[in-house]
């Protein structure tokens, strides 16, 4: 009698993935209010495979609250000494032209988001970001491409972001006896080009001054409108905790016993279930080093896909204003390009 039960219960899963990929840009409710959307749709997926726990509970209780203090606190001090950050940007830009600035922007808010962490290079890139002079689509664009490369950066260290950490931990003992360089060691090849390329696409642009000389003002942004986005993020990672530990058994099904190229495909489900856990599931010490990059590379292309994939997209789509369908419409082409270019290249080398 078990089988048929786990049938149904892969069904339901399976079903609230679809919906979570597809509702945001079906319904424009959903869209509007998504933390709550996913906030519900992670309650009924625990609900679902029965993993309600003292221990689950508290963590997506407790978990958000250092990302939300940090969204509050450099909120506030963006308001209160953004003009400092108005005054660098304006001054990079009169140094090396505008192309130059974004290229620069892209490119060492990712390298050094490894050591930032993903969360204060989000912060630093969306406040960049609301200083410059481009249309709504091209900071939508922008948001995308500074995303994707604070997910490839902050991989290289176990400080940049909670999948690095993971990785790090699972892969400490034999044989990989995996220090604080190991990922530098292993994706620093993968990963510098990524950020140059995206540098290059932000650089692009730029057809005019994107800066002005800036006043001694503070943000016209009001405390009231800071606290309900750190709120919002609260939710957003909330509920993909709940989501993640949710959809845990779906993810052990359908990934046991695939190859590494099988993987690298079913990775796409971290563009909306938080690529910690798929990485929790995946790695383990007996994996090949070549099985590893192919894990990783298509973990952090498929983060950037759509706004739940990571906590970086998370941050700045809340502070810029971005919705699903405008961040899908920028990263989907460029995302599901580089997935592929990246599959053939790792296939051919590797």
């Amino acid at each position: 009698m078990e089988q048929p039960i786990s049938v149904v219960v892969m069904t339901f899963l399976s079903l609230i993935v679809l919906a979570a990929l597809t509702l945001p840009f079906l319904v424009h409710k959903v869209e509007e209010e998504l933390e709550i959307f996913l906030l519900i749709c992670g309650v009924c997926a625990v609900s679902i495979s029965q993993a309600w726990s003292g221990h689950l509970l508290a963590e997506a209780l407790k978990e958000p609250i250092a990302i939300t203090a940090a969204v509050l606190v450099l909120g506030v001090l963006f308001k209160r000494f953004g003009h400092w950050i108005s005054h660098a940007v304006h001054f990079i830009e009169t140094k090396t032209g505008p192309g130059i600035l974004l290229f620069l922007t892209v490119f060492f808010i990712g390298l050094f988001s490894s050591l930032l962490t993903a969360i204060i290079a989000a912060l630093i890139t969306a406040e960049i970001i609301k200083l410059l002079d481009l249309t709504p689509s091209q900071k939508t664009q922008l948001a995308v491409y500074a995303c994707f490369a604070i997910g490839f950066g902050a991989i290289l260290t176990p400080i940049g972001e909670p999948l690095s950490t993971i990785v790090i931990a699972k892969l400490k003992a034999d044989p990989y006896q995996a220090d604080f360089f190991f990922l530098l060691r292993l994706m620093g090849i993968w990963i510098a080009p990524a950020l140059i390329l995206f540098g290059i696409l932000a650089a692009r642009l730029a057809n005019r001054p994107l800066t002005q000389k800036p006043e001694e003002t503070s943000s016209s942004e009001t405390y009231a409108q800071i606290a309900i986005r750190a709120g919002k993020v609260y939710l957003f990672v909330a509920a993909l905790i709940l989501l993640g530990e949710g959809l845990k058994p779906l993810a052990a099904r359908t990934i046991t016993h695939l190859s590494k190229y099988a993987l690298y495909w079913i990775n796409s489900l971290s563009a909306v279930l938080d690529n910690a856990t798929l990485a929790s599931i995946e790695i383990m010490p007996s994996l090949p080093k070549e099985s590893l990059v192919f894990l990783l590379a298509s973990l952090i292309l498929a983060g950037g896909l759509l706004i739940p994939g990571n906590i970086p997209n998370i941050i700045c789509a809340s502070k810029l204003g971005i919705k699903s369908r405008e961040w899908a419409r920028a990263a989907l082409p460029v995302g599901l390009l580089l997935m592929v270019v990246y599959f053939i290249l790792l296939s051919i080398v590797l």
